[in-house]
C-alpha cells in the first residue's frame, strides 16, 4: 500500500476562483469571476520591468530589495525597516499566520470572508472564528457579535477593508471600535489592505494609523498596478517585528522575483506623481455602474461597493455552474465566502476589473439566458 499524504491536504482542495476561470475557458464564457484586470499593467511599469531584467536577476534578501521597501516606506508613510517583500500577498497572509498563531489558538474574522483565510489557519493548527455581517440594503459590521466571539484563546483578528467581496469599507469609527477590542484582549490584528487604492468615496483608513503597536497591514502590487501576476506583496509590521517575520517568511519562498520587485520600486513614485490612481478609480467606477445598472435593469438586487473591484448581488435560483454552461458567463457563488452559516440567499459575487466591452457583453448574455428561462 503507497504511502499517504498528511492529512492536513485535505483541508484544501481546488479554490473556487481556479475552478470557475478553469471553467469560463472550457465553455467560452466571459470571466466575472476571478479578480484578475483584463487590460495590460501600466507602461510605466512594463518599462520599468524591461529594464530590470538582465540587470537585477538574483537572489534578494528575504525581506525584499532595499530599493523596493525604500519605496514602499516613502509611499505608506513608515520606516523601511518594518515592511517584508513576499511573493504576493497570499504569502503574506501566510507568513502571518506562521509568525502569530499555532495549535489551540483561535483567530477572529469575519464572514463573508476570503478563501485563503481559512485553510491558512487550519494549516498552523489554529481554529477560525467567523462572525457574519449583515445584510439589509448594505453591509454592515457587528461589532456586539465581534466582541461575543473573542475568548481566551483568541489571538488575532483579521479583518479586510476595502472588503472582498462585499466591497464594503469600515469607518474610522468601526475601525477605532477594532482596535478598542484587540487592546482590551491583547489580540493582533491582521489588516488585508490589498485594494487600499481602489475606493470610490473617502480614502480608507490604514488601520495601522490607529493601532501602529499591534497592526500587521497586507499590501499587494498586483491590486494596485493591475499585475496581479506578478506576486509582489508586502507586510507592514510593528516595529521591531519585521525581522522575525521574515525569518518565517524566508523558507517558503526565500525572496520574490528580483526584477519585478525592481520594476515595483521604480513604478510606485510614478504611479503617485503621475496620478495614476485616480485614473484607476476613475476608470473602476464607470465599470462599476456599467454593470450595476446593467444588473439592476434586469431587476436584480445589486448592493453597490464603495471600494475594492467587486460587487455582490442577488440572484435566485441559479447556481454559477449553471451560469457558466448556460448564460457563458462565470461568477462566483456567494457559498464560497461562507463556512459557519448559511449565504444570503443568491447571494453572487461579479468582478468587475474587466474590460467594458467584456461587462456590457457578459450583461447581454445574463439577460438573454433570464429572458429564455422565464
Amino acid at each position: 500500500m503507497p504511502a499517504e499524504l498528511h492529512p492536513r491536504t485535505k483541508i484544501t482542495t481546488e479554490s473556487i476562483f481556479s475552478r470557475m476561470s478553469r471553467l469560463a475557458l472550457q465553455h467560452g464564457a466571459i470571466n466575472l469571476g476571478q479578480g484578475f484586470p483584463s487590460n495590460p499593467p501600466p507602461a510605466f511599469l512594463l518599462e520599468a520591468a524591461r529594464k530590470a531584467v538582465g540587470t537585477v536577476d538574483q537572489y534578494t534578501p528575504p525581506f525584499g530589495l532595499p530599493s523596493l521597501r525604500e519605496a514602499l516606506a516613502e509611499d505608506l508613510g513608515v520606516s523601511p525597516e518594518d515592511i517584508v517583500v513576499t511573493a504576493g500577498a497570499t504569502e503574506a497572509l501566510s507568513s502571518l499566520a506562521d509568525s502569530l498563531y499555532g495549535v489551540g489558538d483561535e483567530v477572529v474574522m469575519l464572514e463573508p470572508y476570503f478563501d485563503a483565510y481559512l485553510p491558512q489557519t487550519l494549516m498552523v493548527g489554529a481554529r477560525p472564528v467567523l462572525v457574519p455581517m449583515r445584510l439589509t440594503d448594505r453591509w454592515e459590521l457587528d461589532l456586539e457579535a465581534l466582541e461575543r466571539a473573542i475568548t481566551p484563546r483568541s489571538r488575532a483578528l483579521l479583518v479586510n477593508s476595502p472588503y472582498n467581496p462585499t466591497g464594503s469599507i469600515f469607518s474610522r469609527e468601526e475601525l477605532e471600535a477594532i482596535v478598542t477590542l484587540a487592546r482590551e484582549h491583547d489580540l493582533w490584528i491582521i489588516s488585508d489592505e490589498v485594494y487600499d487604492e481602489l475606493y470610490f468615496e473617502a480614502p480608507p483608513t490604514p488601520l495601522r494609523a490607529l493601532a501602529p503597536e499591534r497592526v500587521f497591514t497586507v499590501g499587494s502590487a498586483g491590486k494596485r498596478l493591475e499585475a496581479t501576476g506578478w506576486r509582489i506583496g508586502w507586510i507592514v509590521t510593528p516595529p521591531g517585528l519585521a525581522p522575525a517575520v521574515t525569518g518565517m517568511r524566508q523558507w517558503s519562498s526565500f525572496c520574490s522575483a528580483a526584477p519585478l520587485q525592481a520594476a515595483v520600486a521604480q513604478a510606485l513614485p510614478i504611479a503617485r506623481a503621475e496620478g495614476f490612481y485616480p485614473q484607476l478609480r476613475e476608470s473602476y467606477r464607470q465599470r462599476k455602474d456599467l454593470l450595476a445598472q446593467g444588473l439592476q435593469a434586469m431587476g436584480l438586487e445589486v448592493f453597490e461597493p464603495v471600494g475594492t473591484y467587486f460587487l455582490t448581488a442577488r440572484m435566485p435560483g441559479l447556481s454559477a455552474e449553471t451560469l457558466v454552461q448556460q448564460a457563458r458567463v462565470a461568477i462566483i457563488p456567494g457559498s464560497a465566502f461562507y463556512a459557519s452559516s448559511p449565504p444570503p440567499e443568491g447571494l453572487v459575487r461579479f468582478a468587475f476589473c474587466k474590460t467594458p466591452e467584456d461587462i456590457a457583453q457578459a450583461l447581454e448574455r445574463l439577460e438573454r439566458f433570464l429572458k429564455i428561462r422565464g
